[in-house]
């Protein structure tokens, strides 16, 4: 079937490069600094991930910056030329200002090209979490969805993924700024291994804490196998690390033991993210239950005062 659009992703999806590389989806490259050197992040193909953190390991603290606005301007104006509505999935608005910059410059080339069919959608999630909806959203264009659709998908399919990942310590995302101090000093007196997930938000929220990796790997399993989605016979699940791929074999291992049908996607997590979760972090995510049934009553209602 003929694509009736085009998409726009970026790098913070963290999927593998042979994935995403296919006619009329384009890639947004988000930067990363080591020192005053610019790097973009082209999913492994300029820096393998194995590299990257061997440099974090030997004491190189990286930094990331939001999406340049000539980054913005030569992917939109392409697709602007190209005629095709498009849609660009975009990395949470709630860990980066992209998202806010996007709409900026997509006024901005809607002024050159007025005829340009441009939808943003903020994903609200995050590397495998948002690689997931990414994949989805390639196989859904590829089915025939249309621009209109596409967005309507993806904005509900987005409380639908589940979540869960585990790091090694939470020193890199205090210094990036996405905890808050006193969360990552209590983290380090306790000496426990730190489970996040990602809100409705797509803000980060500490979903509980593991004494050990080892224990740590067997509750992201568990999270998969009481928040799967059970109608579903051959589950695809998506995992990734931060170079400890010895971990993720074990997490294939005891998952694969309590559910035959799965079907595992690697992925490795690239230097935007891990600039923020450090060497050492593993995660699982899945299709599964509407997240937003985790909230109280109370918050339901408020959601829904809200319009949201």
């Amino acid at each position: 079937m003929t694509a009736q659009c085009n998409l726009i992703i970026d790098s913070c999806c963290d999927l593998p490069y042979s994935v995403v590389d296919r006619e009329g989806v384009y890639l947004i490259k988000f930067p990363f600094l080591f020192g005053d050197q610019e790097h973009l992040d082209d999913l492994g193909q300029s820096m393998s991930a194995h590299d990257f953190y061997e440099r974090m390991r030997h004491g190189e603290c990286p930094t990331t910056a939001q999406v340049s606005i000539p980054a913005f301007t030569e992917a939109f104006t392409k697709v602007a030329q190209s005629g095709i509505p498009t849609v660009y999935l975009s990395f949470s608005s709630g860990l980066s200002g992209s998202y806010d910059v996007s709409h900026i410059v997509a006024e901005q080339v809607q002024g050159q090209y007025p005829d340009m069919e441009l939808h943003i959608v903020d994903t609200k999630l995050a590397s495998v979490a948002e690689a997931l909806l990414v994949y989805e959203a390639i196989r859904q264009r590829e089915k025939g969805l249309t621009a209109h659709e596409m967005v309507a998908w993806a904005e509900e399919a987005r409380y639908f993924v589940n979540a869960l990942f585990m790091v090694d310590d939470l020193e890199s995302l205090r210094r990036g700024g996405r905890i808050p101090d006193s969360v990552a000093y209590a983290g380090a007196k306790l000496d426990v291994k730190p489970l996040l997930t990602i809100d409705l938000e797509g803000k980060l929220s500490l979903k509980g804490v593991a004494r050990g990796r080892k224990k740590g790997i067997k509750q992201l399993a568990e999270y998969y196998l009481e928040r799967r989605d059970l109608e579903n016979s051959s589950q695809r699940v998506v995992t990734g690390h931060a170079d400890c791929p010895k971990d993720l074999e074990r997490l294939h291992d005891i998952v694969s033991k309590q559910d035959e049908g799965v079907l595992f996607m690697d992925g490795e997590i690239g230097p935007v993210i891990g600039s923020h979760v450090g060497p050492g972090m593993i995660a699982i995510v899945f299709w599964g239950k509407d997240r937003r049934e985790d909230l109280s009553v109370a918050d339901r209602i408020a959601r829904k005062v809200k319009g949201i």
